[in-house]
């Protein structure tokens, strides 16, 4: 390369060593400013303009918002959700089959597009008012690896995006036995449940032999 010539050469595919390449930039800058020349101040000018583009090329790109896919739904006049990822699908409550000998929040067993799962109403388990059964009562059915069973919901508003910084710690109000399900409550209402914990949880685990 001769004096005053100035190269950047990358490899398609390799990543690029932003440091290497401005300290090219700023030695080639500096012979051409050696050289006294004008064409070589003009083109000192050009490499000087390279290397801050290069330098902004760097900055790292703040990363995109990340985002809860959520279920939303209403009980007991309280708007809850629940991750879509734990959600296999909402189908209608038209009838059930009560199991007895089982705690109150156990509706019973439903038949859900030929699979007998379990009906739990986390109304009776967290302690919530209950106004009883409605015809616009839906199931939502929640999965995992290990376990699979049906939560009743009074209405199903629909499928929202919340940004996770949205979601804050539980207040006051939320004690007792909704906290250890919590995920958190958004700024502007739903009260975000842990799928997971809800589908570990031993106790809402209905046996059927």
């Amino acid at each position: 390369m001769s004096e005053g010539e100035f190269h950047l050469n990358f490899e398609r595919g390799a990543p690029v060593d932003w440091a290497a390449a401005r300290a090219q930039v700023r030695h080639a800058a500096e012979a051409l400013e050696m050289e006294g020349a004008p064409a070589a101040d003009k083109a000192a000018a050009i490499l000087l303009e390279r290397a801050a583009a290069l330098s902004r090329e760097e900055e790292p790109v703040p990363e995109a918002r990340e985002y809860l896919e959520i279920v939303e739904f209403t009980m007991a006049q309280e708007v809850y959700g629940v991750p879509a990822a734990a959600v296999r699908e909402v189908y209608p409550l038209r009838e059930f089959t009560p199991l007895p000998g089982t705690p109150r929040f156990v509706l019973g067993i439903v038949n859900v597009r030929g699979q007998v799962l379990s009906l739990i109403d986390l109304k009776q388990f967290f302690g919530l008012p209950d106004r009883g059964l409605a015809e616009l009562n839906r199931i939502v059915v929640l999965r995992s690896p290990r376990m699979e069973f049906g939560i009743l919901a009074d209405t199903i508003l629909g499928v929202r995006r919340l940004p996770l910084c949205s979601l804050q710690d539980d207040p006051v109000t939320l004690t007792g036995i909704r906290k250890k399900y919590l995920l958190g409550v958004s700024k502007d209402g739903p009260i975000v449940l842990n799928a997971e914990s809800i589908l570990d949880d031993p106790e809402l685990v209905v046996r059927m032999g």
